[in-house]
């Protein structure tokens, strides 16, 4: 039996043992947790019942966020399982994968934020463009192929970063410093006033430097290693009447700092800079219905210093509306109209412009009283790759009211990006990149089938199992690790597997338990050299455990990240342990006192390609916030 079949078999008796287990728990009369009837609204872009969603959703909530004063959407993401964050420009450069797959959507109220000149690797979405945590409702992490609904990049998965609903007048100031000369000033202020509200943002982040730990075990400056990152937004709500309302939104972020890179034996810093301007103007109706829709406009824009100036504007039109044919059934069908204008003039081009018009439609039907099918279709017509079609297929069933067992099936499209086609840069001595004009659109299909499952006793278990396969990915690739090209390979391959345990032990006291498995397999004509781009996996076994306290005034939390299975010669080591902690005391209802310790035992790790471009050492922080 080889490893696949091993894996798969194992796996699926765990989940057969499970459903009989939990069947049996539940015929004993044992509650169902509150958090599995959850509404979610990214997965299906309708709301829906996490537990009659066909996907694996995990949901941060604001109360997470502020408890653990999270610096960051990177930080933020980082403790849920099976997403990994790399890291450019040490801070100032983010990006997510989940299960391995950097194709990934990352949106604000369900507006997309990916550009089409791309970030980091095969990434499109820069987190660090989004300017505020405190503003945020819950974030929901839809692992699994989304493309039928969102498009091109959605093939790992989907994040919707949901902001709040203006409901008080509120000021909140927070302000905190910690290792290495670290300083944060933030201030979030809302209010209302009869239908109108507004919320305001106002953040600025500074670092002299950081430390971190080699190979060798020692506590080393990286050089150049200063950022600074200011950013602000800005949300005004005119509610028209209890069922429509008109938002504007916008949002600005500037980073000034470094990107280090290791040449000839030793570290070398290159300054960075980066300027995000997100504007958007949304007409919102049928609100308070199940079936909402939108017509929104927007306009994005992005200008990156970096050996050069290059810079991208993104803007479109995004439609959606829906209805009900019976109580058993609903629809939903949308249309996209995005324009991209890309300039890189360092590198031989500008104003490089490309537009990609799509429409799609998603039935959701209740076939019997325990099972839910979603069907849909997307269809996509590229300026320059044509007509593309993308459906989907998902079923969900639910054999007793505590357990749901999905699958889903869909196809992908996704065209290259801007500095795929036209990036050409030589740097003499230091190496070379140079694009592809004659690139092929990626294809290809995702597949998932999952379990979730409260098991009584106020725990939850899920278990999912997933794969995909693309046909000509595209890949930067070098045999000397100096002169890069990009290429269509045959086929991408991924596969593998999460499992995830939560329990609440007491009123105060509760713990969860993950594991992730991810296996990247390719079939080219070149593999001694793609592999060093698939090898710099920094998670292919990914274990997550945390344990978490409340009572009163006080919280902590104590959260652990290991990372096993890495290439040694990517990385210089198997296997990386990171653990963090987190506690606040609230003084009393207006202010709150907190800290921070990450990586708390300085190991030694690596959130982008491998050693020579570690991660932060021990890293302690203090802070409060004021409310008013």
């Amino acid at each position: 039996m080889n490893q696949k079949t091993l894996t798969y078999a194992v796996v699926s008796s765990l989940t057969l043992g499970t459903l009989c287990f939990a069947s049996h728990a539940a015929a004993a009369g044992e509650s169902v947790s509150g958090d599995l009837g959850e509404t979610v609204v990214t997965a299906e872009r309708i709301p829906s019942r996490r537990l009659d969603t066909p996907a694996d959703v995990t949901v941060i909530t604001a109360r997470e966020i502020e408890a653990r004063h999270y610096t960051d959407f990177a930080e933020a993401l980082q403790h849920v399982y099976g997403t990994v964050m790399t890291n450019g420009a040490n801070g100032a450069d983010q990006t997510v994968r989940i299960d391995g797959e950097e194709r990934v959507v990352v949106m604000v109220d369900g507006e997309r934020i990916n550009d089409e000149q791309g970030s980091m690797s095969r990434a499109s979405a820069t987190l660090t463009r989004i300017p505020s945590l405190k503003d945020v409702e819950r974030i929901e992490i839809v692992r699994g192929g989304g493309s039928a609904l969102y498009g091109s990049d959605a093939v790992g998965g989907v994040i919707n970063i949901i902001t709040k609903k203006v409901r008080e007048n509120r000021t909140v100031v927070d302000l905190s410093t910690g290792s290495w000369g670290t300083h944060a000033y933030e201030v979030a202020t809302q209010g209302r006033s009869d239908r109108f509200s507004w919320s305001a943002t106002a953040a600025l982040q500074k670092r002299g430097y950081f430390y971190y730990k080699d190979r060798q075990g020692n506590s080393v400056r990286m050089p150049d290693s200063d950022y600074s990152n200011n950013g602000a937004s800005l949300n005004l709500v005119q509610r028209l009447d209890d069922a429509q309302s008109l938002a504007l939104r916008y949002s600005h972020r500037t980073m000034d700092g470094s990107q280090p890179a290791w040449l000839y034996g030793v570290f070398q810093s290159t300054r960075q800079d980066e300027i995000f301007n997100d504007v958007s103007l949304t007409y919102r109706f049928r609100e308070d219905t199940s079936l909402p829709g939108y017509l929104r406009y927007f306009n994005h824009y992005k200008s990156v210093f970096f050996s050069g100036k290059f810079h991208t504007r993104l803007q479109g039109v995004d439609y959606q509306d829906g209805w009900a044919p019976s109580a058993n059934q609903k629809i939903i069908a949308g249309a996209e109209w995005h324009q991209s204008n890309s300039s890189n003039r360092q590198s031989g081009y500008t104003d490089r412009e490309t537009a990609n018009t799509a429409v799609y439609l998603q039935d959701t039907i209740k076939l019997a009283p325990k099972w839910i099918a979603v069907p849909g279709v997307r269809m996509d017509h590229h300026t320059a790759f044509g007509t593309h079609w993308s459906p989907k297929a998902a079923v969900n069933y639910r054999p007793d009211p505590a357990t749901k067992v999905y699958a889903s099936w869909g196809r992908v499209f996704k065209a290259p990006n801007a500095d795929d086609l036209y990036y050409q840069r030589d740097y003499g001595e230091y190496g070379s990149y140079k694009g592809n004009p004659d690139l092929k659109p990626e294809s290809g299909h995702t597949e998932q089938i999952g379990l979730t499952r409260d098991m009584g006793r106020d725990a939850s278990l899920d278990v999912r199992l997933f794969r995909s396969i693309l046909h000509d990915a595209i890949d930067w690739h070098s045999a000397d690790r100096k002169n890069w090209t990009v290429s269509n390979i045959a086929r991408e391959k991924k596969r593998g597997l999460s499992l995830s345990w939560k329990q609440k032990l007491s009123p105060f006291w509760s713990y969860d338990l993950a594991y992730s498995y991810t296996h990247t397999e390719t079939n080219d004509s070149y593999n001694a050299s793609v592999s060093q781009y698939l090898k710099a996996n920094s998670q292919p076994n990914g274990y997550r455990a945390g344990i978490h306290y409340h009572q009163g005034a006080w919280t902590a939390d104590l959260d652990g990240r290991m990372g096993t299975g890495l290439d040694r010669e990517a990385y210089g080591m198997r296997r990386y342990a990171l653990l963090d902690f987190y506690t606040s005391y609230a003084y009393n209802p207006q202010l709150t006192i907190y800290a921070k310790a990450l990586n708390f035992t300085n190991q030694a790790w690596s959130r982008y390609s491998g050693w020579k471009y570690p991660g932060a050492g021990r890293f302690f922080q203090i802070g409060l916030t004021y409310s008013f």
